[in-house]
């Protein structure tokens, strides 16, 4: 899926392409800008956007066997939440319609008071 397919299905929920397209492109900016500047972002049922440092390290060239340094580099890591993984992998059912990353009924807990 591409920009503009996730453009498309947004659409078919809100009905408005317009609006479905300011929404995903400004969601898509928060967590870019968010990221660059350090922080992680963590999309409950969908997974967490966290920026790594790569420390400076020695290569070798696979064709020549030649060493090569390798400069630090900042990379984004995505870690994939448990519901997604649950998904990908088979081992829960996607649901016919609704919201697939969505939480199951919050569990209610009584807190005993003294």
């Amino acid at each position: 899926m591409n920009k503009a397919q996730l453009i498309q299905a947004v659409a078919k929920t809100t009905g408005n392409r317009a609006q479905a397209a300011d929404a995903v492109e400004a969601a898509l900016d928060a967590i870019v800008r968010a990221v660059a500047a350090g922080e992680v972002v963590s999309v409950t049922g969908f997974g967490s956007l966290t920026p790594r440092v790569r420390p400076a390290r020695t290569a070798r060239n696979p064709q020549t066997g030649e060493p090569v340094e390798v400069a630090e580099r900042r990379v984004v890591k995505f870690r994939p939440g448990v519901r997604f993984q649950d998904l990908v992998a088979g081992r829960r059912s996607m649901p016919e319609s609704g919201n697939c990353i969505q939480k199951d009924r919050p569990k209610t807990h009584k807190v005993a008071r003294p």
